[in-house]
């Protein structure tokens, strides 16, 4: 009775489960070590591939996927008219995208801007936003359609060129990929954070990207160095300065690094014979406001000083004016720009996508364009088949439709012996061995057919198809044919679609600024007390004496201590300091206290060691 007692309280039985308001009804018990592995896994899992990663093949996650094809099924083509953006993500979240509505739209306005995609695949009308981080309107009143060059992105896809799957209530069907011609994972980038991995893909020019997959067509043996021939760096929609070939090699070889990226800026001089710095384009992903924001606060704060007025004059094109004062250095403040701002970054690379749709993987330029060319090979391959399916289809009525036009004298007369439909049927099968769909498209023939005209166009239909299917037959034959033509449409992409790069490669690394780079060479006077004070002062600060005048105090010291060392130098000079046991300290100008006309100055032990 003890151990049955026992038992009951470490494992209760269903009839006492039942007995307590029927909460389980049937229960399997598991080590909660293991339960919470599997749950986590499966929730890392689900956002590494269903949220976070791009698919190495097409380029996009699955809701920017959906975003398009839910475009391609509504028939917002980049030919047709604008729907309003509430239409689409609508449509999305009622098939495909079973979330918020906010993600999906924040998605959508993305594509459709500028300033973030280097080829937009969304065309929007309306406020999608602006580079000073201004919000789109909101859904109900913006319109989109699908960008022309995203037609090519969905090119087939009637054709069963990719795979399918059921969607979240297995209504409808949903492509696990689309069947691209463009290599959209490196053409307009991506960034995303999973569980444990993250990813972050510059965008790229089409017209390299382009000319680098068909040398690697051409020799599939190419190094990284090869390709870098054609791709020569990442080109961004906000152009900018990227610096150091040597980074972009190491980024696109180990697909990790981190590339300088620069805006692009002029010094220009004035009519008054003042300068002004000129911005014309910001680095990636810098938002403008943000970044004259920095410089004001930087201003007043008066770690940056020479500056005195700042104008944002952009309107199509980026254009702020920094207006310097008369006494300004401007190479170094633009220099003090680039290391106290945003117009200096860095864009990090971790080329980080999901091969086969399922596994994330680090890859390489070079792996890149080769999942990418393997994607197009299948796809045209699939295309093929489908062609060719097609092609023997209507090939096989049009032999049947020969067959009736040259019995059409027995043909009439098995028709008008049998009572119904069904027994011509039959009874044309039986006498002229036809197939089914061969019959049934004869008892269907108009009698227009008869005429000769009608009968030549047959005959000519047929020849087409045959001479087509012997097309078909041979380039599914011949993996070189299907090479052929995966060139030639990666080459009428780059006619439609190519353009000049946007952002400058200076092949020399940036380097880091020193206090020279940011300091002007000023003159200066330097003081040094018998007490071992020290300090330095403008040389403009003292004014030429005219006759009569009160002479400006230079110094002010503390009692029983005078200036015994007064010499004039520039910031940019360097002082040697000699001990009495014989040691030398070097110290730069510009490192000394800058102090005011009646401060005693800093006492040298705290500057030398």
């Amino acid at each position: 009775m003890a151990e049955n007692s026992t038992n009951q309280e470490k494992s209760p039985s269903p009839e006492s489960a039942k007995g307590s308001g029927e909460l389980f009804k049937d229960y399997t018990l598991r080590n909660i070590t293991n339960e919470m592995e599997s749950s986590y896994l499966d929730y890392a899992m689900s956002v590494i591939v269903q949220r976070a990663l791009p698919d190495v093949r097409d380029g996009l996650k699955p809701v920017h996927r959906r975003i398009l094809y839910a475009m391609h099924g509504m028939g917002l083509r980049s030919g047709s008219s604008f729907r309003k953006s509430a239409k689409v993500v609508g449509e999305v979240l009622g098939n495909y995208h079973p979330h918020g509505d906010a993600p999906v739209y924040m998605a959508m306005v993305r594509m459709a801007q500028d300033f973030a995609m280097r080829y937009m695949l969304v065309h929007g009308q309306g406020n999608f936003g602006s580079v000073d981080g201004d919000n789109p309107a909101s859904m109900r009143y913006t319109e989109a359609k699908m960008a022309k060059i995203s037609d090519e992105m969905l090119a087939d896809i009637e054709k069963e060129t990719v795979e399918w799957a059921d969607n979240y209530d297995a209504s409808t069907k949903e492509p696990r990929v689309l069947p691209t011609k463009i290599p959209n994972l490196l053409l307009n980038g991506t960034s995303g954070i999973a569980v444990g991995m993250a990813t972050s893909i510059p965008p790229h020019n089409l017209k390299e990207l382009c000319e680098g997959i068909l040398h690697l067509m051409d020799s599939p043996d190419a190094t990284i160095d090869d390709l870098m021939k054609y791709v020569k760096g990442p080109d961004f929609p906000t152009a900018g300065v990227v610096y150091d070939i040597d980074a972009i090699r190491n980024a696109y070889s180990t697909g990790r690094g981190g590339v300088v990226m620069r805006a692009k800026a002029e010094i220009e001089e004035r009519k008054n014979g003042r300068f002004q710095i000129v911005i014309t384009e910001i680095p990636y992903q810098v938002n403008k406001a943000d970044l004259i924001t920095k410089i004001a606060d930087l201003v007043r704060d008066k770690k940056i000083v020479g500056i005195s007025d700042i104008r944002d004059e952009s309107k199509k094109d980026i254009r702020v004016i920094i207006e310097l004062k008369k006494e300004a250095y401007p190479k170094k403040l633009l220099n003090q720009l680039y290391k106290m701002t945003p117009m200096q970054s860095t864009f990090n690379f971790n080329m980080i996508a999901l091969v086969d749709g399922l596994q994330p993987k680090l890859l390489d330029l070079k792996q890149i364009l080769e999942h990418f060319i393997a994607h197009r090979k299948i796809v045209v391959r699939r295309r093929t088949e489908f062609d060719l399916a097609v092609a023997k289809a209507r090939a096989h009525i049009l032999e049947g439709l020969k067959i009736a036009l040259d019995h059409i004298d027995e043909i009439i007369a098995v028709i008008r012996k049998s009572e119904t439909k069904e027994e011509a049927h039959a009874a044309l099968m039986k006498k002229f061995k036809l197939s089914d769909l061969q019959s049934k498209a004869i008892l269907e023939m108009r009698l227009q057919t008869l005429a000769g005209l009608e009968r030549k166009k047959i005959e000519d239909e047929l020849k087409e198809k045959l001479d087509l299917i012997d097309e078909l037959e041979g380039i599914l034959a011949d993996d070189k044919k299907i090479t052929k033509i995966v060139k030639a449409e990666t080459k009428e992409v780059v006619e439609s679609y190519g353009d000049e790069r946007k952002t400058e490669i200076n092949e020399n690394p940036v380097g880091k600024f020193s206090s020279k780079d940011t300091i002007p060479n000023e003159s200066m006077v330097v003081m040094m007390s018998r007490e071992n004070y020290i300090k330095r002062i403008p040389s403009n600060t003292f004014q030429t004496q005219g006759r009569g005048g009160k002479g400006i105090i230079g110094a002010t010291t503390k009692e029983e201590d005078e200036i015994s060392i007064l010499f004039q130098c520039n910031n940019h000079d360097e002082l040697l300091f000699f001990t009495n046991l014989g040691r030398v300290f070097r110290q730069p100008v510009y490192e000394l206290p800058q102090a005011s006309r009646t401060a005693k100055g800093t006492p040298i032990v705290n500057l030398l060691q």
